[in-house]
């Protein structure tokens, strides 16, 4: 790939394994982090295994459209080969952001839209986009009313699951727009890091019995690093596998109602520089 390829949440266990393992490839990577003092600790330690990797850092806050546009419009010239929205969050409680939207989604959803929407001008025509999902979406439904979740409808998991639909639906009918690009989805499965961390009494005795039987980091990305290397399109990549997306997920009419949606309620929150 002649260009940078661009991780969110690279400071994470599973973006810190992605940053390591495509840097081992030789590719220029540009960590797009909240906590950049995390972050420049991660980058150090790889730097010391691999002097000469290309690896930059800036700050990006999924949570915040403006933070999501400053850093598109910072980006300058380079293109972009390939963007691995890997960020995400679990929120304990119902909290609404600077933008009023509700955190999980806010993360999870509109942050990965904005940045993907803003970043096609700066991508080569056969960028690859690698979203990360979760086998929860099973589970739940989504729909127009679903994106902004009051106090009422609001479940740690059940918000969570919904964000990452959400997400999955996006994908579809952003690959529908734009063909040319090789958008794909990734299921990590469970991974041991700190996202399966629910903030509950029970947690000391979940982390004994339940973290030993989870996957690690570097295990839990591999889906996302072949998808990023695939010359394949709207695919599902789980484990080893790379699959067509299931179809209790395919309803185009739906995916464009939730397009339709979202752009409506982040028009409110897109300065004009960055429209």
């Amino acid at each position: 790939m002649n260009g940078r390829i661009i991780i969110t949440g690279a400071s994470g266990s599973m973006g810190a394994a992605a940053t390591l393992a495509l840097a081992s490839q030789g590719q220029s990577i540009l960590m797009a982090c909240r906590n950049i003092e995390k972050a420049g600790a991660i980058r150090d330690r790889i730097l010391a295994r691999l002097p000469d990797a290309e690896i930059e850092i800036k700050h990006l806050d999924l949570s915040s459209m403006c933070s999501v546009c400053e850093f598109v419009n910072e980006l300058g010239t380079v293109p972009v080969v390939a963007l691995f929205n890997n960020a995400g969050t679990i929120s304990r409680g119902y909290s609404l952001t600077s933008d009023g939207l509700e955190n999980t989604f806010a993360v999870n959803y509109f942050g990965p839209y904005l940045l993907t929407r803003l970043l096609v001008p700066k991508m080569n025509q056969d960028a690859r986009i690698v979203n990360m999902v979760s086998l929860t979406c099973r589970f739940v439904s989504v729909g127009e009313n679903s994106l902004r979740p009051e106090l009422k409808d609001f479940s740690q998991l059940g918000t969570y699951a919904r964000s990452k639909l959400a997400l999955l639906r996006f994908s579809q009918e952003f690959s529908r727009r734009y063909p040319e690009l090789k958008v794909n989805l990734a299921d990590p499965g469970i991974v041991n890091s700190n996202m399966i961390s629910m903030g509950r009494w029970f947690d000391p005795l979940a982390d004994r019995l339940f973290r030993p039987l989870c996957k690690s980091p570097e295990r839990g990305v591999q889906p996302a690093l072949t998808a990023l290397s695939s010359p394949e399109k709207n695919r599902l990549f789980v484990g080893n596998q790379c699959k067509r997306i299931p179809a209790r997920f395919l309803d185009p009419v739906l995916d464009l109602r939730l397009w339709q949606e979202t752009e409506s309620i982040l028009s409110s929150f897109i300065p004009r520089r960055c429209n």
